[in-house]
């Protein structure tokens, strides 16, 4: 065999690293229900997209459009599904991979830096292609029907699995970096998940009904663009250079861009990995200094690294409660980055009014940024308490903290209380921001609608908006956000959160490790507030009265009823006014407070009655 033959085959199949990893992957029943579930929920919408078009008198055309209709759909959802599964395929290569333990171990063998980066990345992302593999009958099948050209199957393939490459070698870099553990997995997942949402509402702020050069840098655009040209048309007309590449040839680009910043990532984490990673470069100290603490250490009530002594501090009436809200703060790490996040998002909700409230941003506009980022926030911060949660029972059963607090006079009723407590307690802070945002533009804009203040702005720049009613005559002046935010927004949010949070408690309860319990509490709960949201998001807008009370069920849905109240309550508005759907949403807001305040109950009674033997169950597992 030829010696550069047998070179390329030690980088990829028959690198030992990659062989281990697809043998001991493929003997985990969690990747068959994964795989299982991919195919079975893709099966399930193409039956059901095929079944609701058909009829009996249903012509070759519209089979046709039919067809192409469903197609759209599922390629939709298979980039939807490979961004989420991608990350928790990838999530064993930063918890375990960034075990030093395991670096020394791999660094001692003869591998080459390539090898051994190569075959954790081709390991990893086997199961990712196998998936997108597996689905390519279901996409001929589409072929069928007619409308679906086989070069739109195979683009959309492509997007997706540049955009699989590119997570995967993100994470890969990650674990090579030497620089994070098992907690940054939850920190990977929240960043893809953020820079999706991010670029895509860039997107819909600054789109004028065309492609924008976030387009090229989102597979869910880039997808987008390719399917449906009509609906999001690329730029015409002489272009050169990135404008070019961006705006009239997005697909391509995006194809281009991803696989070039994949290969940079492999690149270096090739160059680093014999070194120590990036941590190796900067030439880490170790701790143990005893000094006295530098004034930003002493600003957030830190010893000097390494210290053995710190200034105690007043415990709480329950000291499980107090270690939640407190421990957390332990690093300078951690509190720089939550307080980064209060005092940037504050900042940047009070910058949006002001401009506002200045003539300088039309009323369409201030909503959108409103909305975007009031949700965004939201999002983030149901993502770390889904995180927190996830990991506390689990991570103190595997480092040994529970068999101490087992020996304590503590109840399970305290312990599981005290959890959920002192969690919500560490996140109002950080949930004041997105409230705050929403309750200050309602707050603006109800006294702006009411004379009480003068607004900068007229027109489109007013701080009210006109909503005609189709075919009756009928016009009402709305505020550009609802006065009655910060108690909406109060009764949807922080009971979500506290179910949030007791779902992880949940899990990680049950799960033997912490990584397992992530991944559980992130498929329910998602599961969970995806079908609420949209139940509420149809019902807000097509049921009068209690359309309304419906649509504040979920947090995503009350912030949009109260930015847009004209799209997401159109019936109540329609056939009963603006006050009757106004008080309809306060309603449904108590409502929803409730019911969440009853699952998290039900579910902390659950969890207590079973605490004693899911815990001997579990003991002494790591």
């Amino acid at each position: 065999m030829p010696v550069v033959l047998q070179w390329l085959l030690r980088l990829g199949p028959t690198n030992p690293i990659a062989v281990r990893l697809v043998q001991g992957g493929s003997r985990r029943r969690r990747h068959l229900y994964i795989r299982a579930g991919y195919l079975g929920v893709l099966i399930t919408v193409l039956l059901f997209l095929l079944l609701s078009a058909s009829s009996s008198t249903i012509s070759y055309r519209d089979l046709a459009a039919a067809g192409a209709s469903s197609f759209r759909a599922i390629a939709y959802l298979q980039i939807g599904l490979i961004c989420v599964l991608a990350p928790v395929f990838m999530a064993g290569a930063i918890a375990q991979e960034a075990n030093p333990q395991t670096w020394d171990i791999l660094l001692t063998t003869p591998l080459s830096p390539s090898q051994i980066v190569l075959g954790n990345l081709l390991g990893r992302l086997f199961f990712i292609l196998a998936l997108l593999v597996s689905s390519m009958p279901l996409f001929a099948v589409t072929q069928y029907f007619g409308g679906v050209p086989g070069t739109s199957i195979f683009a959309s393939y492509l997007i997706a699995g540049c955009a699989a490459l590119l997570v995967a070698a993100a994470a890969i870099a990650l674990s090579v970096s030497r620089l994070v553990g098992k907690r940054a997995v939850f920190a990977f997942y929240v960043s893809v998940v953020s820079y999706l949402a991010v670029t895509f509402a860039i997107d819909r702020i600054v789109s004028t009904g065309g492609v924008t050069y976030m387009t090229a840098v989102n597979p869910f655009l880039a997808l987008r663009a390719m399917l449906d040209p009509p609906g999001y048309p690329r730029a015409t007309g002489p272009m050169t250079g990135l404008s070019a590449a961006f705006l009239q040839h997005p697909v391509t680009t995006w194809c281009l861009v991803s696989s070039v910043l994949s290969l940079f990532l492999i690149g270096a984490s090739t160059v680093t990995v014999r070194i120590g990673g990036i941590s190796g470069l900067g030439g880490l100290k170790g701790r143990g200094s005893t000094s006295q603490a530098p004034w930003y250490r002493w600003m957030f009530g830190l010893g000097a690294s390494g210290s053995e002594y710190r200034a105690p501090k007043t415990v709480w009436h329950n000291p499980v409660a107090w270690r939640e809200a407190a421990a957390r703060n332990s690093t300078l790490g951690r509190m720089a980055a939550r307080w980064s996040f209060i005092a940037l998002g504050g900042l940047l909700g009070l910058g949006i009014v002001v401009y506002f409230a200045g003539g300088s941003m039309p009323n369409r506009l201030f909503r959108a940024v409103v909305l975007y980022t009031v949700v965004g926030e939201l999002a983030v911060i149901s993502l770390v308490a889904v995180n927190m949660a996830a990991t506390s029972v689990a991570r103190e059963r595997e480092d040994g903290t529970l068999d101490l607090l087992l020996t304590t006079p503590i109840t399970p009723s305290q312990y599981l209380t005290g959890k959920l407590r002192g969690m919500i307690a560490y996140l109002l802070p950080m949930l004041a921001v997105p409230i705050g945002t929403v309750a200050l533009a309602g707050a603006y804009c109800g006294l702006a609608a009411g004379g009480v203040i003068a607004h900068g702005g007229t027109g489109a720049y007013a701080a009210t908006v006109t909503y005609n009613v189709p075919g009756m005559g009928v016009s009402h002046e709305l505020p550009a956000v609802l006065p009655e935010s910060i108690i909406v927004a109060t009764a949807t949010v922080i009971p979500f959160v506290a179910f949030c949070v007791m779902v992880g408690l949940h899990w990680s309860l049950k799960s033997k490790g912490s990584l397992s319990s992530v991944v559980a509490t992130v498929g329910v709960a998602g599961t969970v507030a995806g079908i609420v949201g949209l139940c509420a998001w149809n019902a807000g807008s097509e049921l009068p009265m209690v359309g309304p009370a419906a649509a504040a069920l979920s947090p995503a849905t009350s912030i949009f009823a109260l930015v847009e109240p004209e799209s997401a309550l159109t019936k109540t508005i329609d056939e009963s006014g603006v006050q009757t759907a106004r008080f309809s949403l306060i309603v449904g807001a108590m409502v929803s407070a409730a019911a969440h305040a009853a699952l998290v109950y039900g579910v902390h009674a659950n969890m207590v009655r079973a605490f004693d033997m899911t815990v001997r169950r579990l003991a002494g597992t790591k």
